[in-house]
This record gives C-alpha cells, sequence and structure tokens, in this order.
C-alpha cells in the first residue's frame, strides 16, 4: 500500500539561466515520492500574484495536488536566483520575507501533517517566525509521524538555535558532508571524521538515523544501533546537481517507508540522486523503473575509504 507523505516548506520558482524552473526543496522531495508511487502531499504557501497562479498550475502539470498551498494577499511567491557554474556546481540567491514564510496553522494541515506515515521539514522555511511557529505546531500534534530533517543549510537563511531544535524534532537526518561539519562548529560538537561526527550527532539528539552524502563519492548512512552502510558513487555526465539531494531524500525514503532494508533504502537514494544530476533542473521525469535499471547496469564507481 502507498505511504503517505507530507513535506512543509518552500515552493517557489528556481530563477535559471535557461529560465524560471519550478521548485524548492519539499516542492521536489513530494514530485519524486509521488513518482515513485507514494502520496505525497505539500504544505506551502504562495502570492497572489501570476507567480504564485502560475507555480499551482505547474504543480498540478507535475501531477501534484494545490490543495494544502494558502495564498497570502501581502507577501509575493518565493524564487531563488540560481547560478551554476562550469562544473554544475549551484549557487543560490534565496529572495526573503516570501509568502512561504508566512504558512499559517489550519485544520487541513493538521490533518495531513498528522495522517501521514512521514513528514519532511528542513531549516529554509523556518527563517521567520510564522512558518517556524506552524512547523512545530504540526510536529507536536504529529507524535507518532517518522519526521525527516533534510538541513538544507542556505547561506544566511538559518541560525544555531532553529538547527539545533529542528534536530530535536526529527527522527532522520539528512544533511550533505559540508552541513554536517556545519552542525559541528554550531552546536559545538567535537569530532573531526565524519563517521565519528555521524555518532556523535546521533547520541546527542537521539536521531534513529542519519544519512550523508557525499558528492561524487555516493553517501553513508548510520543508524542508532551502530549499523553503517555506503554506497559509493557514480560516474556520470553532468547536467547539474540541482533537486539531486532531494531525489535522494526521496528515494531512501520510499524504500526505507516501504519496509525495504536501510541498505537497499540508501542504494536506491543514492542512485536516484545521481540520475538527476544527469539532467537539468529538479524535475525531469525520471521513473522508479529507470532508476532499477540503472542501478543493474554496470556502472563505473567513485569509491572511497569511508570514515569508519
Amino acid at each position: 500500500m502507498p505511504k503517505k507523505i507530507a513535506a512543509f516548506g518552500e515552493l517557489l520558482w528556481d530563477l535559471l539561466p535557461a529560465g524560471k524552473v519550478l521548485g524548492g526543496a519539499p516542492t521536489n522531495f513530494i514530485y519524486r515520492i509521488n513518482s515513485f508511487g507514494d502520496q505525497g502531499t505539500l504544505l506551502s504557501k504562495v502570492g497572489n500574484d501570476k507567480a504564485g497562479r502560475d507555480a499551482r498550475a505547474a504543480l498540478r502539470n507535475l501531477g501534484l495536488s494545490d490543495e494544502n498551498i494558502q495564498t497570502d494577499y501581502e507577501f509575493p511567491t518565493g524564487s531563488v536566483k540560481v547560478k551554476i557554474d562550469e562544473q554544475g556546481l549551484v549557487d543560490f540567491n534565496i529572495i526573503t520575507d516570501v509568502a512561504y514564510d508566512h504558512i499559517e496553522i489550519n485544520t487541513e494541515m493538521i490533518d495531513a501533517f498528522s495522517q501521514a506515515d512521514c513528514v519532511c521539514f528542513g531549516t529554509l522555511v523556518q527563517r521567520y517566525g510564522i512558518s517556524k511557529n506552524t512547523l512545530r505546531e504540526l510536529i507536536h500534534e504529529s507524535p507518532d509521524v517518522v519526521k525527516f530533517l533534510d538541513v538544507n543549510l542556505r547561506k544566511k537563511c538559518y541560525t544555531a538555535a532553529t538547527l539545533e531544535d529542528s534536530l530535536r524534532m526529527a527522527n532522520i537526518l539528512k544533511a550533505n558532508d559540508e552541513e554536517l561539519l556545519i552542525v559541528r562548529d554550531l552546536l559545538g560538537l567535537k569530532n573531526e571524521n565524519l563517521h565519528n561526527l555521524a555518532k556523535e550527532a546521533l547520541e546527542t539528539f537521539k536521531l534513529d538515523i542519519i544519512l550523508c552524502t557525499l558528492g561524487s563519492n555516493g553517501a553513508f548512512c548510520l543508524t542508532k544501533n551502530g549499523f553503517f552502510y555506503y554506497d559509493p558513487g557514480y560516474q556520470i555526465t553532468l547536467g547539474d546537481t540541482v533537486g539531486s539531494g532531494d531525489a535522494f531524500s526521496a528515494g531512501f525514503i520510499h524504500y526505507f517507508m516501504n519496509g525495504q532494508p536501510i541498505d537497499e533504502a540508501l542504494r536506491f537514494g543514492n542512485a536516484a540522486g545521481a540520475m538527476v544530476a544527469t539532467t537539468t533542473g529538479a524535475t525531469s521525469p525520471i521513473s522508479k523503473e529507470q532508476i532499477i535499471d540503472f542501478m543493474g547496469m554496470p556502472q563505473k564507481r567513485n569509491s572511497v575509504k569511508v570514515i569508519q
């Protein structure tokens, strides 16, 4: 039976060099969740403007519902100016004080969150008080739901307090290697080695699982029971990395929530992220079957001695 997955956060326009594309980490995540066969719900807010109307239409064109997308009559729809360098790496200039910063609590959102099997959130949507407080209330109303934190630490869009609060609300943390080091520096953790740092974070914040992506070198997973898994990176022709991490998260959660072993969930998530990185933008269509076929093909891999 498909799992119910809800994501709270930003629905926005990525303003890419080639034009605007619907984006936001929760949006990209839910798009992939639905493409894998689960029931994804996005909780966000857009402005009462053309960009907001276009965002709703684009969302529906991706097969997603806008039922839980609020309309703000004061603040504009969110946008991000995206720069992509010659290596396909991405830099974001995120516009502040926009509609998704002002998501308000209501009965429909409480129902969507509390009735889900898993909920996903990040730090970007918590930079202003209204959305931050709404998220905390939704978490409070959903004690038995799996909470997945994809930190997505964007410059000037998080604080140490927000980061610590988020970690204490979560069961599963997903971060890249650079973000895990930022967590260490901001929150007073000690370990230099990534494996030991992940173990320290698990114990400090009472997490069940930590996922750490390593760029072209793959990803690793550590559980509270001490089980460690690593999946090497894929040598691919890079399009850009927009949405790659969100595809990784969606792939892992899809497998994990449907009862697959953690090492298989890590493998599927890693392959999903790699395949999305061969495309441009975050929502190029890639099916679950295509990812499984990709995993079964002979591949050149980037394997590193991982940090045990």
